[in-house]
């Protein structure tokens, strides 16, 4: 379902009629939001159709990821020592996504179904399940994520390198900034002068 509901965004000069009513309303900063909206809908529907076409979720397509992540850094220092050590129990994977330990059963629960992956005691604590891949899912892996790829770069190719950098440079300003709204805090109330 998409975040933001608006196929059509609303042009500047409105969001400037708008202004007078509300002070509080700064168009620039609307209109950047909206369009970050904006194009990540389109960006994530694009994304979930091509995997739909695998016949695997968006939610199951990270687990497996992550995995994929643990399996191919195991036992190469050069890899192991620029990348954080990768997510092994569902407690760990669940923190990774960013989803409940619940969610993360669920997903885990249904790729074991489907023999992507398999539960086993983890190397380091027997009182721990670790998850691995399986054979299977290397397989579907190694068949889905060259074209997977392919979309990544085709939806970033009218952007130039340098264009890339500076958007992920600003996306993580906004990322800091967002994350300090902490999800159990409220939304705090910003009343006052609008800040441009």
């Amino acid at each position: 379902m998409p975040l933001l509901l608006l196929k059509d965004l609303p042009r500047y000069e409105c969001l400037l009629e708008g202004a007078k009513e509300f002070p509080q309303l700064d168009p620039s900063a609307c209109e950047a939001f909206l369009h970050l909206l904006r194009t990540g809908d389109e960006v994530f529907s694009v994304s979930e159709r091509h995997l739909a076409s695998h016949n695997i979720s968006q939610g199951r397509f990270g687990v497996l990821m992550l995995l994929w992540g643990s399996t191919h850094r195991r036992g190469d220092p050069q890899i192991s020592g620029s990348c954080p050590a990768s997510p092994r129990t569902p407690a760990e994977l669940a923190d990774a996504a960013g989803v409940t330990r619940a969610t993360m059963t669920g997903l885990v629960d249904t790729l074991e179904r489907d023999g992507f992956v398999r539960r086993e005691p983890d190397p380091n604590d027997r009182r721990m399940m670790s998850v691995r891949l399986t054979a299977r899912a290397e397989e579907f892996l190694h068949s889905m994520l060259p074209a997977h790829f392919e979309l990544m770069a085709r939806l970033m190719a009218p952007l130039s390198e340098p264009e890339r950098k500076t958007l992920v440079g600003l996306l993580n300003k906004i990322l800091v900034c967002a994350s300090e709204f902490s999800p159990n805090a409220p939304v705090p109330a910003v009343t006052g002068a609008p800040v441009h």
